[in-house]
């Protein structure tokens, strides 16, 4: 039986742009698509063809009525089946993109929408790797992906993490589980030179962020004899990553002591725990207990979680970037430089450049701005949509 007949069907309202899907758009909202009774019923992440209002088949679709995200498009093809063999076809795509880029096997294997797996993040360390099934489709397909993982990946231990505030937006609950094999502690990480220790069980996301890995590799390169500032530095980010690339001393703040906890033993591993030391505590009250203390820096690193997750919050986000800015700046050496990031999805690269400068302007100091980076290529970005290019990276020299 044809796979498009055998499913549910839904279509698109009168008014909604079908010829974004056409061109590659991967979602559709809720206020575009027609909800009846029959496509209401449907279970979440339930896969349907999607139809234009003229009942002309556009995409094969996963839908969840729960979520504003109410369609994404899985596939092109009006009539693909989503087995087992279609996710291993996916996984197998992105996988020969990493094995390119990479030498060894840590990095973001599947970046969602842009690896064509909607929702899903999957991070892989060695021989572990960790899902988070982000969207409905993904935590009702959970263990076919798993097998399609280690069928192509060949990783002995798979963790779900179903945390976070994407899951709540898909009405999924929160849940961690080992699916495959065992995890015994953190696991070590090499990249850029440095040693980190991933908490894949109990860390941030999927226990480390591989998207500064280019920056990273950037601010090492201004750091050699350099005293470091890393605040928001969660297990070490660019502080480790300083180190390696010959700094005289670096500093990691952050509001977890167990974050710090994990930065001092990737220290430790990688020789340099004589020249690292942390600072716990609220990134903005440090920040201004330092400039009391007179303490100065010839590179100072702000990497704090996203202030404007969400269009609601881009003023107060962009307020508290300004204020990052503001506070950090004094603490930065004559000829030093300033390091500021942001991975918040409503803050476009403009408005964020904006917030920052007016934050170094309103400390007093005026800055050459050197490099303006994004998330490494394991990251890919979806061109369609602009939410897959979150991460932005602006680095100024200070006189």
């Amino acid at each position: 039986m044809n796979e498009q007949i055998s499913r549910p069907v839904v279509r698109l309202r009168p008014k909604a742009e079908a010829r974004a899907i056409r061109h590659g758009f991967p979602w559709v909202y809720a206020d575009e698509l027609v909800t009846d009774r029959r496509t209401s019923n449907l279970a979440p992440g339930a896969i349907a063809t999607l139809e234009d209002a003229e009942r002309r088949p556009l995409a094969t679709v996963t839908v969840n009525t729960a979520s504003k995200i109410i369609a994404r498009v899985l596939d092109r093809d009006p009539g693909a089946e989503i087995t087992q063999a279609w996710l291993t076809a996916r996984l197998a795509h992105a996988q020969a993109l990493r094995e390119r880029l990479f030498d060894a096997p840590f990095y973001r294997l599947v970046h969602a929408e842009a690896d064509g797996l909607p929702g899903v993040i999957i991070d892989r360390f060695g021989d572990t790797a960790v899902i988070q099934p982000n969207a409905a489709w993904a935590e009702a397909h959970i263990e076919a992906l798993a097998a399609a993982l280690a069928e192509v990946t060949g990783v002995t231990t798979i963790v779900k993490n179903g945390s976070g505030r994407a899951r709540g937006l898909e009405g999924l609950a929160e849940e961690m589980v080992v699916l495959k094999g065992a995890v015994a502690g953190p696991i070590e990480v090499p990249m850029n030179g440095a040693l980190y220790m991933a908490d894949v069980m109990g860390g941030q996301k999927t226990g480390l962020f591989y998207d500064q890995r280019p920056n990273h590799a950037f601010a090492a390169r201004l750091a050699r004899g350099a005293r470091v500032l890393d605040v928001f530095s969660h297990v070490g980010g660019f502080a480790l990553a300083c180190l390696a690339g010959g700094a005289e001393s670096a500093l990691a703040v952050d509001a977890s002591a167990a974050a710090l906890g994990l930065a001092t033993q990737g220290a430790e591993a990688m020789g340099a725990g004589a020249r690292f030391a942390t600072r716990q505590g609220d990134a903005f009250a440090t920040l201004e207990a330092l400039a009391a203390e007179g303490a100065q820096f010839d590179l100072v690193i702000c990497d704090p979680p996203a202030f404007a997750p969400a269009k609601s919050a881009l003023q107060a986000g962009l307020r508290a970037y300004e204020r990052i800015a503001r506070l950090a700046a004094p603490l930065v050496a004559p000829g030093g430089y300033l390091g500021l990031c942001s991975c918040s999805h409503a803050a476009d690269l403009a408005q964020f450049r904006a917030a920052s400068a007016r934050g170094i302007g309103k400390a007093g100091r005026r800055g050459q701005l050197l490099h303006t980076g994004y998330a490494g290529p394991d990251h890919p970005m979806l061109p369609q949509l602009a939410e897959s290019g979150y991460l932005k990276s602006l680095v100024f020299r200070l006189d």
